[in-house]
């Protein structure tokens, strides 16, 4: 068959469109934090401040996390169109914020282990020289918070670009299989998505990292200022200890959020239950088929991907009717449909059963 022939059912697998402006913002972002941590790391061992060595040995690990983000983001623009991603690159970027969460989680352990080391071995601390590095840092932080901020697109989480829904499908056939893009020449139905885990969470590792970090340098000022005003020299460590739990809670949150992604376990996600309803609601055909096997998963931030396999003698029911009706829903980027008959089941018996 000629690829004339067959590019009405051709279609991208670009499912996610990037976000260049999350990329020029992490890269500035990474910058900034590599030289802020040079001057923590150095301020706090020269004024033997632990609060302060636990900050800058925390945005250390930003530095590295943030430029992961950065490289993740060019790594699927630039493979964006490798056939080789059966499903596109978009969990280059999911990939790249589930390793932010490790790293944030080390650097938790980090902090805990060298604050019960000063609990034990407490030391002098010089504290105004410290407030002035740990102030400054928070002011980074802060800045590059605004960064991040700003690099998040506008209107993002309403947007449905549609690149390959503009063919029209006028071939009808029996077939019991069929694998195509979305678009039949109707419109797509937007009512009500449900855009759990949609944000870029990519950019929300990088923006995590720089939070985190200003939390810790305010825990850091407050232990400083505490041992300065009434002598609470042991408020230092005890705040990197609390700034350690907190890092602690949001690394496994990011990381209980990319790794569902990554795993495929979003069976539960809403728009399973609109693909469900859409089988066995008002339809063109008699009756509405008996779901054998459903599969749906994500392939970016807003797309997913469905794999349905039914059983059905309604002639009306094709592949074909089926994936026309599922593609008003204008998450689904991917659509494959199987339709079972029940003769089918003979043919696959033993003789004997048969």
């Amino acid at each position: 068959m000629q690829q004339a022939e067959t590019s009405p059912w051709s279609h991208t697998h670009v499912f996610d469109e990037g976000n260049r402006a999350a990329e020029k913002g992490t890269r500035v972002v990474m910058l900034i934090t590599a030289t802020m941590t040079f001057v923590e790391i150095v301020a706090g061992w020269w004024f033997n401040s632990m609060a302060l060595l636990a900050d800058g040995w925390h945005m250390s690990s930003h530095a590295v996390a943030i430029g992961l983000s950065a490289l993740a983001y060019s790594a699927a623009r630039r493979y964006a169109n490798d056939r080789s991603f059966a499903f596109g690159t978009w969990k280059i970027e999911v990939l790249a914020g589930f390793a932010s969460a490790i790293f944030l989680l080390g650097v938790a352990l980090m902090m805990v282990s060298g604050s019960l080391e000063r609990l034990l071995s407490p030391q002098p601390i010089q504290f105004t020289e410290a407030i002035v590095v740990a102030t400054l840092g928070l002011a980074v932080n802060i800045a590059c918070a605004l960064i991040l901020h700003a690099a998040h697109r506008p209107g993002h989480g309403h947007h449905h670009g549609h690149p390959h829904d503009q063919h029209e499908h006028h071939a009808q056939h029996d077939s019991h299989t069929d694998e195509q893009p979305l678009g039949d020449g109707r419109p797509h139905t937007h009512a009500a998505p449900d855009h759990r885990g949609d944000p870029d969470l990519n950019l929300r590792a990088a923006y995590l990292h720089v939070v985190a970090d200003a939390a810790t340098s305010v825990l850091a000022i407050v232990a400083l200022l505490g041992g300065m005003v009434y002598g609470w020299d042991w408020l230092d460590p005890v705040m990197g200890i609390v700034g350690s739990v907190l890092v602690a809670r949001w690394a496994w949150g990011l990381i209980r959020d990319t790794g569902r992604v990554l795993l495929d376990r979003e069976m539960d996600h809403p728009v399973v239950a609109r693909v469900r309803q859409t089988l066995a609601g008002n339809t063109p055909w008699q009756s509405p088929p008996l779901i054998d096997d459903l599969h749906v998963w994500r392939v970016g931030r807003e797309k997913f991907a469905v794999i349905a396999s039914l059983v059905s003698d309604d002639p009306a029911l094709t592949p074909t009717a089926v994936r026309q009706e599922l593609s008003r829903h204008a998450e689904l980027a991917h659509i494959s449909v199987e339709v079972n008959r029940s003769g089918d089941l003979r043919a696959l018996l033993p003789p004997a059963a048969a």
